[in-house]
């Protein structure tokens, strides 16, 4: 008898698997004595008339109310990783932020390069213009040194 309760016991476990999280969340929440009396139609049932969508958990989740006068206003605040399918728009929005995003870096990498170098260029005295300064290096060697 005992590995008889042991075989049922895995094929409860292998069948709470197998529900979805909707049906778990469900089943956990109800009394012990009415967890076994729905059927698949049932649960299904439920599950369409609630609506059900999986949020799922944030790293970031700040949810609240304010009140201001008389109006009660609420805020949602979630950050955290997309995985849901992009539309069209969405990846192309993206694909420009990204653009946006990596012409920003390039152009501050470079910026911030030749900067390096012309005060490298300045503290070993070599003038490139005779006569000509940018007055960065007597700026930086006024401040910083």
């Amino acid at each position: 008898m005992d590995q008889l309760e042991q075989l049922e016991r895995m094929q409860q476990q292998n069948e709470a698997q197998q529900r979805d999280w909707f049906e778990k969340g469900l089943i956990e929440r109800l009394p012990e004595e009415l967890r076994d009396s729905f059927s698949e139609e049932q649960l299904a049932a439920l599950k369409v008339a609630f609506g059900a969508r999986k949020w799922g958990k944030h790293p970031v989740d700040l949810r609240g109310t304010l009140n201001i006068w008389r109006w009660r206003y609420y805020y949602v605040f979630l950050l955290g990783r997309n995985r849901r399918e992009l539309s069209r728009a969405e990846k192309r929005a993206a694909a420009l932020a990204h653009a946006s995003i990596l012409a920003l870096f390039l152009s501050f990498s470079t910026a911030l390069g030749l900067l390096v170098l012309y005060l490298i260029k300045s503290a070993m005295g070599i003038d490139l213009f005779p006569g000509f300064s940018l007055g960065i290096w007597g700026w930086f060697k006024g401040n910083f040194l």
